[in-house]
């Protein structure tokens, strides 16, 4: 499925992206969106795995994860960790992943 393809291009894009940030950040900011960013990819790995109800359950957990990097990627941008072109590229990246899911979200509730 493309959506595992995309989220392996983003985090093989963020990950080096993020050994530029403050040093003191890194076990802050730096950490926890680097951890989003691995928890959405293990949650849609584990959903692909599952089927009905699980699979479903899976699904949301990582549409918060989603959520939670949009959050610290805003953070970043504001903070001037990334400049205005890395913070669109990543928006688009994470915009396609987001649509991606919802399409995979949609699927699955509808068939419940």
């Amino acid at each position: 499925m493309v959506i595992f393809t995309r989220t392996y291009d983003f985090i093989s894009w963020l990950v080096p992206l993020t050994m530029n940030f403050p040093r003191c950040q890194r076990f802050v900011i730096t950490c926890r969106l680097q951890a989003a960013a691995l928890n959405f990819q293990e949650q849609i790995i584990e959903a692909n795995a599952q089927r009905g109800a699980r699979r479903a359950e899976k699904l949301h957990a990582a549409d918060a994860e989603l959520l939670k990097i949009r959050l610290y990627l805003r953070l970043c941008e504001r903070w001037q960790w990334i400049n205005p072109g890395q913070y669109r590229h990543a928006s688009q990246m994470v915009a396609e992943i987001g649509k991606l899911l919802g399409g995979w979200i949609k699927t699955v509730t509808s068939g419940m």
